[in-house]
């Protein structure tokens, strides 16, 4: 099985939860495992969630989120109109109200990047969907079916 998803959001909050939203609802119709949907939610809001923050738009005045899957894994990417810094994962002090989300990408995915086109960056991670998750590190339990609806 393989199949992939590209949308096109305003450049606006309310395009996270449409993201997470549509990206659940792919991954359930193929069957995914609900700790992998689970897991590539949150790092679709992430990704997404840094991009409206610290990125511009898209030449277009919006921002593009993409995603695809194969039997072993879901890579997710967002893509927009670049920013004056290189996304990166840090380590905010425990009172920092912000500055987890590329961390917690970086626990999630097996693995992540930044790739420049132009002046489009696009951010992407991928993570596991059956055997390890935390950069392919610790096993996961056989888990369930998450059934739609």
């Amino acid at each position: 099985m393989s199949a992939s998803s590209v949308v096109l959001l305003p450049y606006a909050p309310s395009s996270v939860a449409v993201a997470r939203q549509r990206l659940c609802s792919d991954l359930q119709e193929c069957g995914v495992y609900e700790t992998a949907i689970d897991d590539a939610v949150l790092v679709v809001s992430e990704l997404l969630s840094n991009a409206l923050r610290h990125a511009h738009p898209l030449p277009s005045g919006q921002i593009m989120v993409a995603w695809s899957w194969t039997d072993e894994h879901v890579e997710v990417a967002v893509s927009d109109g670049g920013a004056a810094t290189e996304p990166r994962a840090g380590r905010p002090a425990l009172s920092s109200l912000g500055g987890r989300g590329l961390g917690i990408v970086e626990y999630l995915a097996a693995s992540w990047g930044v790739k420049h086109e132009g002046e489009i960056t696009t951010v992407w991670a991928v993570v596991a969907i059956m055997g390890t998750v935390g950069n392919g590190q610790a096993p996961l339990p056989e888990p369930a079916l998450r059934e739609c609806g």
